[in-house]
């Protein structure tokens, strides 16, 4: 059954569709395999074997009667601990949720459901996806997959543990300032902030109204955009909900990057912060890889990162601190010391200094639009260095901040991060590629290319 754990999605539901597999040896597999491994990673906080396994019966049973709901039926997924699955608990990883029972799906869990998809469980997160990792709190916090002494990333840290070591074929996260993208950078998957809007929030834990996203993580391109492309679409009960056109994210996915105008953010790596020489190395790598498959590469510039931060932090702060007033308030001490210390500023918060926030963030958006009337794509950085000791608190606040993955954040486009190879000592490296508002498609063409051209995809972590 060794077969299952590093099947991609897209390969395991043509398999499933035809009848030459089954969802419930697929669902049995992948249950062992997290049931011989998660003790080293506590990637999930409760593994729904019973839910999966008739998950698993229904979607064999349909599918051999004729039924089949699309490229999700049959397959695995897990949830990020904030989103909600009816008669389940939504911890948000938290003793102030630990016994939240959820009496209503979130519209992604629906929609999951809809497309016939086996749920396996709920993985673990960062404290209301805004603490580090955290070993205060009743449940311990997740671990990297390539080393287990270091940080998985956050706050969708299960999420990425999961999928990268072959627990999991795909899993959801959520994205306020980079939380699915950095496990996906430091796991060696591939995570996806949507551009806002495009996937509904209802149901989901908040943290800040105008910046949290949904997003998809897998270990491939392809199995990324499947994935997206089940849980989108207009939804009345998130009123930031887009009425946009949901495409078939995979028509196109082959057609390479001959052609292509590619914007390479190197300042925001080399200037505005200087990444490890490895990192850098991968992201001047995968622009000479793109250029070599066609594509027209050219330095271009934002703003600096520092000011992409500043907005950021005043907008999250100032927003989560409104979603967890009454908490603080009550239950101070119920809060993990990280969670705690990053919501409390929020208290002194001028409201002007929340108003300019949102003027600049306004001028960066603008600015951000017309840089990409001349680009398809931009390639930069998601994190500056691989990933650091998971009980170095120190580490984990300086390693925080040394991102490029808030600016697409406050100015709401879609930013996907790719495997981009190994350093020297072993761990992930990655790139960030972000896009045209609602053109995720066009990401999943350039991320796809990079990944055909290598064969990174093919490493996993040394678990078994």
């Amino acid at each position: 059954m060794t077969d299952f754990h590093y099947m991609s999605l897209a390969e395991a539901g043509a398999l499933i569709r035809r009848g030459d597999i089954s969802p419930v040896d697929y669902a049995n597999a992948l249950l062992e395999r997290i049931e011989a491994i998660d003790g080293g990673l506590d990637a999930f906080l409760e593994v729904a074997k019973d839910q999966a396994l008739a998950d698993a019966k229904a979607a064999e049973t349909e599918i051999a009667a004729g039924e089949w709901r699309g490229p999700m039926h049959g397959i695995p997924y897990g949830l990020k601990d904030i989103i909600d699955y009816a008669g389940l608990r939504t911890t948000a990883h938290s003793k102030i949720l630990e016994d939240n029972v959820a009496g209503r799906d979130a519209t992604v869990t629906a929609k999951l459901k809809d497309a016939g998809a086996v749920f396996l469980g709920k993985t673990s997160t960062h404290e209301f996806a805004l603490g580090g990792p955290s070993f205060d709190l009743p449940w311990p916090p997740a671990r990297n997959p390539w080393n287990r002494g270091r940080h998985p990333g956050g706050s969708s840290s299960g999420s990425g543990a999961a999928v990268a070591s072959g627990m999991l074929p795909a899993a959801l996260g959520s994205d306020t300032g980079g939380s699915v993208r950095h496990p996906a950078s430091m796991c060696g998957i591939v995570g996806m902030k949507p551009t806002y809007g495009r996937v509904s929030r209802a149901g989901v834990v908040p943290l800040s109204f105008s910046l949290d996203n949904v997003g998809p993580m897998t270990r491939t391109v392809e199995d990324n955009a499947i994935l997206l492309g089940a849980i989108c679409g207009h939804d009345g009960r998130d009123p930031a909900s887009a009425r946009a056109h949901v495409p078939d994210f995979t028509e196109g996915i082959g057609q390479g990057v001959e052609g292509l105008r590619i914007g390479h953010l190197r300042h925001f790596y080399t200037t505005d912060m200087e990444a490890e020489p490895d990192m850098a190395a991968a992201i001047d790598d995968a622009a000479e890889r793109f250029a070599a498959l066609g594509a027209v590469v050219e330095e271009v510039e934002l703003e600096p990162l520092s000011d992409y931060a500043g907005v950021n932090r005043v907008i999250l702060t100032s927003e989560a601190y409104a979603v967890h007033e009454q908490w603080l308030k009550q239950r101070p001490g119920d809060y993990a010391h990280f969670t705690r210390e990053r919501l409390l500023p929020g208290a002194f918060m001028r409201a002007a200094d929340y108003i300019q926030a949102l003027r600049h963030r306004e001028r960066m958006k603008n600015a951000y639009a017309e840089l990409m009337r001349d680009y398809h794509v931009l390639l930069t950085a998601s994190s500056m260095q691989t990933a650091c000791a998971i009980d170095d608190e120190a580490a984990i606040e300086r390693t925080y901040a040394r991102q490029a993955r808030t600016p697409f954040n406050v100015v709401g486009g879609p930013a996907l991060v790719v495997p981009a190879g190994f350093a020297q000592d072993g761990l992930p490296l990655s790139i960030q590629l972000a896009g045209r508002a609602f053109d995720e498609a066009m990401l999943y063409r350039v991320g796809h290319a990079l990944e055909q051209a290598t064969d990174w995809r093919h490493r996993h972590p040394p678990v078994d």
